[in-house]
Order: C-alpha cells, then sequence, then structure tokens
C-alpha cells in the first residue's frame, strides 16, 4: 500500500480535481521529500506520527528553505493525508494539528508602464519571423494576463475570427473569457504570416500543429524554459535588468496596471482567473497608492485645495 499511495493520489488529483501536469509534480516533489525523511527514522507514508511531520519542518528550517516554502510542501502532506484518511489507510490524520510556519506575503514584482513599453518596443524592433512571434506572445501576455502555460498552450485557432475574446481553460480545469486588445490581435494576424516556419517536420508536427506557437518540444509547442530565455533576452536588449523580468512578472504588471487605471479589484480576480479574492488582494498595494493621490488631489480639506 506505501508504494501506492502516492500515485493513487496523484492520479485522483488528476481524474477528480482536474490538477496541471506542473501541479501534479509539484505535489510529487514535495511529497518525496517527506518520504524520505520519514525514511531516515525508519517511517513511511502510513506510519507517520505528528511529531515525524513535525522533525520535517525542522528539518526543512535547517536545509535552510523558506517558510512560504515549507508551508506549501505541508500543505500537499495536508492534502494527501486527507485522502489517505477518506480511503481507510490510515486511523488518524498526522498533518491534522500541525500548523504551517508564518512567512510575510511580498509584494508581487512589478514593470512600471513605460518599462512594459520599452520590452514591447524592443520586441518590435526584433528581426525576422522570430521577432514577430516574440512581440506577438508579449502583446498577449500584457493584454491578457495569462499564466505562462496558458499563454503557451494556447490552440491554433486563437484570435483567428473576428471576436475580441478568448477562452482560456486554467487551474483546476476552470474555463474562463479573457479579452485581447486590438494590438495583441494584430499581432497574433502578423504571427500568422510566418508560424508554418516554426512546425517541425516529422512525427511531431501534427502535435504542434495545435497550438498557437508551435515547437519541436515534445509539448509540441513552445516550452517554458525557451520562452524565459527570449524574455531575458529581449529585455537586455530593452535596457532593463533581465532578472527583473519573467513571464510572472508581466502577469503581475497586467493585474497591476489595471488597478492602477481604474479597474475592479473583482474584475481583475475573474481575469487572472483566481478562485479566491484573497489571491488577488495581493495587489491592493496599487489600490492603496490610488486612494492616496485620490485623497490629496479631492479631499476638501487636502493642502493641495
Amino acid at each position: 500500500m506505501n508504494q501506492n499511495a502516492l500515485d493513487a493520489f496523484l492520479e485522483m488529483m488528476s481524474a477528480e480535481r482536474g490538477a496541471a501536469a506542473n501541479t501534479l509534480a509539484a505535489y510529487r516533489r514535495d511529497l518525496e521529500d517527506l518520504y524520505s525523511h520519514l525514511a531516515s527514522s525508519r517511517q513511511d507514508y502510513l506510519s507517520a506520527r505528528p511529531t515525524d511531520i513535525e522533525t520535517w519542518l525542522l528539518d526543512l528550517h535547517a536545509r535552510g528553505l523558506a517558510a512560504s516554502t515549507a508551508a506549501r510542501r505541508l500543505s500537499a502532506a495536508r492534502r494527501f493525508y486527507r485522502f489517505c484518511h477518506s480511503e481507510g489507510w490510515i486511523a488518524d490524520n498526522p498533518v491534522r494539528h500541525i500548523k504551517a510556519p508564518k512567512a510575510a506575503k511580498p509584494l508581487p514584482k512589478i514593470l512600471s508602464e513605460k518599462e512594459v513599453d520599452q520590452l514591447l518596443t524592443a520586441a518590435a524592433q526584433e528581426p525576422g519571423p522570430a521577432g514577430i512571434r516574440i512581440l506577438a506572445l508579449l502583446e498577449i501576455l500584457y493584454a491578457s494576463g495569462l499564466r505562462v502555460s496558458e499563454l503557451l498552450a494556447l490552440p491554433d485557432h486563437t484570435g483567428k475570427r473576428a471576436e475580441t475574446m478568448i477562452l482560456v481553460r486554467g487551474k483546476g480545469n476552470r474555463e474562463r473569457l479573457v479579452p485581447l486588445t486590438q494590438a495583441a490581435l494584430n499581432a497574433i494576424h502578423d504571427w500568422r504570416t510566418v508560424r508554418a516556419d516554426f512546425l517541425p517536420k516529422g512525427s511531431n508536427r501534427s502535435l504542434a500543429a495545435r497550438y498557437l506557437f508551435p515547437s519541436r518540444a515534445r509539448s509540441g509547442h513552445l516550452s517554458r524554459e525557451r520562452f524565459f530565455a527570449m524574455l531575458k533576452s529581449l529585455a537586455a536588449t530593452a535596457g532593463l535588468d533581465p532578472a527583473r523580468v519573467s513571464p510572472h512578472v508581466l502577469r503581475h504588471a497586467f493585474a497591476s496596471h489595471l488597478l492602477a487605471n481604474g479597474a475592479d479589484l473583482r474584475a481583475v480576480q475573474t481575469l487572472l482567473g483566481h478562485a479566491d479574492i484573497s489571491t488577488t488582494q495581493v495587489y491592493t498595494h496599487v489600490l492603496d497608492e490610488r486612494l492616496k493621490r485620490l485623497v490629496e488631489t479631492a479631499h476638501p480639506l487636502s493642502k493641495q485645495k
């Protein structure tokens, strides 16, 4: 049973919860780390006690892992043991009363509107089909706030018709409609004129043809690693620190810039595909600045009046 417990859990998360491949891989890494710790004291998943979980957390701290990482791993263990208990494999859940390490939530790293313009300008100046591709990727990403996995897995028909909304399948297999700007639609149109150059030859061609951004990669579409490298190189060309630029930073910029220009927090939550509003509230530091400026300029007792 111990050898199969993890595989059964991951199969359930995939089949019943619609967990993405990256999510399943993260669960496996976290829970295999727990198993290694348990094995060092001749314990296993199904014989673990609360004290074993506590010493695991202490070990994570001793290894220098951040509190946020330890909390994520404990969350994986909590969900795993709930599953084991529901299957009747254990009588008591050893994680039930364990509290997660508290970590301060850092503000998301973002780029200013001017810096995003620098990136887009640099992309527009990149030569050849590769330049058309990176511009299309950036225009879509900044117009929609998609996760990088959602962006790269966009189907071939994206933006083909006149509709300005695209259907995105996100975490937990949840679907949402996301609008695209005219600039993004124009960039997609230009990309289609050279897209065939990136279709691989051989057996992978039919798979790659399904995606807007095809590739020779096993997935059939442009890989995360390749896109990261492209973005870092473009940041350097645009005169920005490559360490500050990533697909997720542009997703943060999308949300923060919307809020700074008057968007409603609930609307941003929907666009980002967040299941819980609390996840979106990390961007409220932008709202705080906007409200501060509003009081300074509009309040009758403001010194500026």
